[in-house]
């Protein structure tokens, strides 16, 4: 039972140990984080209700160690306890992978109808370090399919939802209309508790 409990979580891109990542052992040391993890409950607890709308996903944007992962998973943990379907895409592997099945088209599509069609898609670290023509083109058809066909997402950046307008509109703008009812943004250094 442990065995199909283990290949279960890898089979969404988790390991057995993120799968214990919940609201309980989320523990908010300052305002700012706390609103974090209220409005992470709050979309979880409104999910069924607006799943099928156009604004049916959530953000996590700001500094690096804020629990904008911890939270992303622990929804993600709670769906997938309801019986919904959810990838786990670590942005940087997942889109280093994808590249490199460019050539191979049946295996390219394969690959992101995965992303591209999956009840609840977890995006961590969307956009996280350089990024290439070929990285933005694959996010679009991603997020795109995503947007036209009301499939909700979980998103953690280390961006501002205007930086990733800047660095793609399209991409950008999609993103934002459905996130716009639940979008946290931490910014400033006094909010990484790996500083503390």
């Amino acid at each position: 039972m442990q065995n199909d409990k283990n290949h279960g979580w890898k089979d969404v891109g988790l390991t057995l140990e993120s799968s214990k990542l919940n609201f309980t052992t989320f523990k908010p040391w300052n305002e700012k984080v706390e609103t974090m993890k209220n409005t992470a409950v709050n979309y979880l607890k409104d999910f069924d209700s607006i799943r099928d709308t156009r604004s049916n996903s959530i953000i996590f944007s700001g500094n690096p160690g804020c629990g904008k992962t911890h939270l992303s998973i622990a929804i993600a943990n709670n769906l997938i306890r309801k019986k919904k379907k959810v990838i786990y895409m670590p942005y940087r592997d997942i889109i280093i992978g994808i590249k490199q099945n460019m050539l191979d088209s049946e295996m390219y599509n394969n690959t992101l109808n995965k992303y591209r069609k999956i009840e609840v898609l977890l995006i961590d670290d969307l956009f996280k370090g350089q990024r290439t023509q070929s990285d933005l083109n694959i996010m679009f058809e991603i997020i795109n399919y995503r947007y036209m066909n009301n499939l909700p997402m979980i998103i953690s950046t280390e961006l501002t939802i205007a930086d990733i307008i800047k660095i793609d509109e399209a991409v950008g703008s999609r993103i934002y209309e459905m996130i716009r009812s639940y979008t946290v943004e931490i910014i400033g250094i006094e909010n990484n508790y790996r500083l503390k």
